[in-house]
């Protein structure tokens, strides 16, 4: 039964107030100038409210609703308060405001206006991936227009365990200044946002998951390392990449195939193989499976005019009317704008559009290509002008619509391939709105800069996603235009210049942490023996972490079966784990990997210098350096490389040599780690995992695994083993569920770190529970 609750106690001039409560903890609020305006449509929210038990009663004039989680009172003068049940205060609305708009498309409807009073200090967190490299929203201003670099989801949350979710893809204005935090829309017939209580940020993230989507499992593969490069050029060159990897023994699981295999610019995103140098697409695309890789190819927004898909959106009036890339229909540069592409994106918002666009992306998915790489959903917008948003799509003018782009774009795809195919979806693209996450896509920060600071704001970005319930981010491993870093009068020379070699390699040690670990960029070469040979201290810096990546299999693809199941996430800013230690408000420098490491990328230059220039100056590489940590209260912390335990609460100096970044396992964690001499992800199966227990606190791990691939798991199809960790006592818990294939007898070999030296033991695990004493 659904809960509708109309506040009526209000002065003649405040404007309408709709509760509904969707759970005792998330309730939505609406504000119209009348009753007449509200509207229940929503391209991000897909629950509907549950029958919530709320008591309402009047106080002072103030209408109060009050559940076993939260108490709202909505005032005389139409603001909204929010408590907890028992009367703890959250937040207080400030003042609200419809402008009518009184010409072009959106005539009659208003621009929305609202504001939140925050605590004194109090730091909001979210809004998607912004470039800036500040953790925490206070003193911000941002534009809500997507963008290449910057995608907004109009999502923020509080370190006081709530969070708001402003229901409206219009383009509009996020402030947070002087403890007043408000969003506006250009476009709205009401204003719409939900409030989320979850006591703690994952709390919160719970509730937009419940609200807009939970996150699918993504195939095993997809956590392996992957390869890419702005542009393979020809089906030869792809597959001398992929051949490379694999005489070498360096594990790789995908390689990534980036635009104009379709030919010129004038077929762009043609969706087939039409370039004379990929006329033996399918043997490419069958060698890359006979060597148990996978591909991903770019596809994008747009279409150029001598494409079969162009022709069928104009017939249908499905594009959109402004420029985009390419602007010119010739491969010169700067483009030569008196030979125009013709180039237009289509209208996503539109159910027919969105098919049309499958049908011809059929093409490729027979073939046999095994995920999308969706470039450009913002989509790019050039020689922008505000009259661009004055035109009709399929769900209304663009400028009231423009930001849920890249979820419609890409749910159109995941829904469709659901239909014709039983593997996973797997999707990388450049934009994102709230509820994404339910399509899995994996979001990446755009074409950022291959400067020092570029790769900081990365951390911060990809930790404010999470914030939004977004849980996959990566971005550009190196950076996208290192063209700086090359010798001048030649190209692709960066991978030898130590300037950029320094870079790339604190870049790739990052990316070892993030949920897609994928290297990628322009005017350059990053396979790994471009940067060297093995011996050399950065190709054995890169091969590091690359296995490295492999052996921790086991712990991503458990911790991602949380993300699905539990809604956890994997790049968890420190705030979420230490909300109490206040040094960590507005740390966006270091964060948790899953529940159980702690890790600082290495954000400044150690052994060269932050320029973007090419030099050949020799450096040292072994030369010992440090950087500085923090370690957040309330738990002990263990060097990853040396065992020692640290207490939390305080900056250390921490080893940072080329080969490896400061990490941490936090007490009482328990780690996974499978082989990291394969060359693939599921080459060995993990019949002989180590476990790795970390002393000094109560700790608990889920160990999960199915077929790696498929949508079995959603019948119940996979198997989990929980180990336990009570002082010096690990239980290995007995085997729940199966799947075709699971390992019915295996060994674990326990390493025990917190004594006086790391010791370990071999047990044989059947299935059935058993304890150790450590």
């Amino acid at each position: 039964m659904r809960i509708l609750l109309l506040a009526m106690a209000l002065a003649a001039s405040a404007p309408q107030v709709k509760v509904t409560f969707f759970t005792p903890s998330l309730v939505r609020i609406q504000k119209a100038p009348d009753a007449s305006g509200f509207h229940d449509g929503s391209v991000a929210v897909v629950s509907r409210p549950d029958n919530v038990k709320v008591t309402e009663k009047q106080s002072n004039g103030s209408s109060v609703y009050t559940t076993s989680a939260l108490r709202v009172t909505v005032a005389p003068d139409g603001s909204v308060s929010f408590a907890t049940a028992s009367g703890k205060e959250l937040l207080k609305e400030g003042e609200s405001s419809f402008t009518e708009r009184s010409e072009g498309l959106d005539k009659g409807s208003f621009v929305t206006k609202q504001s939140f009073r925050l605590e004194t200090g109090e730091p909001w967190y979210g809004l998607g991936i912004l470039q800036d490299g500040q953790l925490s929203l206070s003193g911000k201003t941002r534009y809500l227009r997507q963008d290449n670099t910057e995608d907004f989801v109009p999502i923020v949350q509080s370190v006081k365990g709530y969070g708001i979710f402003w229901d409206n893809p219009s383009t509009g204005t996020f402030t947070d200044k002087d403890d007043v935090a408000s969003f506006e829309s250009e476009v709205g017939k009401q204003i719409d946002y939900y409030f989320i209580y979850g006591g703690n940020a994952d709390g919160v993230i719970a509730g937009i998951r419940h609200l807009t989507g939970h996150v699918p499992m993504l195939p095993l593969w997809s956590y392996g390392y992957m390869q890419s490069r702005e542009r393979y050029k020809s089906s030869a060159e792809y597959l001398g990449v992929l051949r490379g990897y694999r005489e070498r023994g360096i594990p790789i699981d995908c390689v990534i195939q980036d635009w104009q295999y379709w030919g010129n610019n004038y077929q762009w995103n043609a969706m087939e193989f039409l370039s004379d140098d990929f006329r033996d697409a399918q043997k490419m695309i069958d060698e890359t499976h006979d060597r148990n890789a996978h591909m991903l190819i770019s596809i994008w927004a747009s279409f150029g005019p001598m494409t079969k898909p162009f022709r069928e959106l104009q017939a249908k009036g499905h594009l959109l009317d402004f420029a985009t890339w390419p602007q010119s229909g010739l491969t010169d540069w700067p483009p030569r704008r008196d030979y125009p592409s013709g180039v237009l994106p289509y209208d996503a918002f539109s159910a027919e559009a969105r098919d049309i666009y499958w049908d011809n992306l059929l093409r490729l998915e027979k073939m046999g290509i095994d995920g999308w790489w969706m470039d450009s959903t913002e989509p790019d917008h050039l020689d922008y002008k505000d009259s661009d948003l004055e035109q009709m799509t399929g769900m209304g003018s663009y400028r009231s619509v423009l930001n849920a782009y890249p979820l419609l774009s890409v749910e159109g795809v995941t829904q469709k391939q659901l239909t014709v195919s039983d593997r996973r979806p797997m999707v990388l693209t450049r934009s994102a709105y709230a509820g994404q996450q339910r399509t899995g896509a994996n979001t990446w920060s755009g074409d950022v800069q291959s400067t020092w600071d570029d790769f900081r704001h990365q951390i911060s970005a990809g930790l404010g996603f999470t914030l939004t319930g977004n849980p996959n981010f990566n971005s550009d491993i190196g950076g996208f235009f290192p063209g700086g870093y090359n010798k001048p009068g030649e190209s692709a020379t960066c991978s030898q210049n130590p300037l950029f070699q320094e870079l790339y390699v604190r870049w790739l040690q990052f990316g070892l942490f993030n949920p897609m670990m994928r290297s990628h960029g322009e005017s350059s070469r990053r396979e790994i023996w471009e940067f060297g040979s093995p011996g050399e201290p950065v190709y054995d810096a890169i091969e590091k972490s690359i296995r490295m990546r492999y052996a921790l299999l086991p712990y991503i693809y458990s911790t991602s079966w949380q993300v699905s199941s539990a809604d956890d996430s994997f790049m968890r800013a420190l705030v979420m784990d230490f909300p109490e230690d206040r040094s960590v408000w507005n740390l966006g420098s270091e964060f948790m990997f899953g529940r159980s490491l702690l890790v600082a990328p290495v954000g400044k230059a150690l052994f060269t210098e932050e320029t973007r220039k090419y030099s050949d100056a020799p450096v040292d590489w072994t030369a010992p350096k440090t950087y500085d940590v923090y370690l957040p209260s309330g738990t002990d912390w263990y060097d990853w490389w040396t065992g020692e335990r640290i207490k939390g609460g305080r900056t250390v100096s921490a080893a940072a040599p080329l080969g490896r970044c400061p990490l941490y396992a936090r007490a009482g964690s328990i780690v996974p780690l499978g082989p990291d001499d394969v060359q693939y992800c599921d080459e060995k199966p993990w019949d002989e995992l180590e476990i790795r227990v970390y002393l000094g606190a109560d700790g608990h791990f889920t160990l999960y695994e199915d077929g790696f691939d498929g949508q079995a798991y959603k019948e119940g199809e996979f198997s989990t083993i929980d180990f336990s960790l009570h002082g010096r006592n690990l239980t290995i818990g007995a085997r729940k569920g199966s799947y075709p294939g699971f390992l019915e007898t295996r060994r674990f070999r326990v390493v025990i770190i917190g004594g006086k030296a790391p010791s370990g033991m071999s047990v044989l695990y059947t299935g059935k529970p058993l304890t150790i004493k450590l």
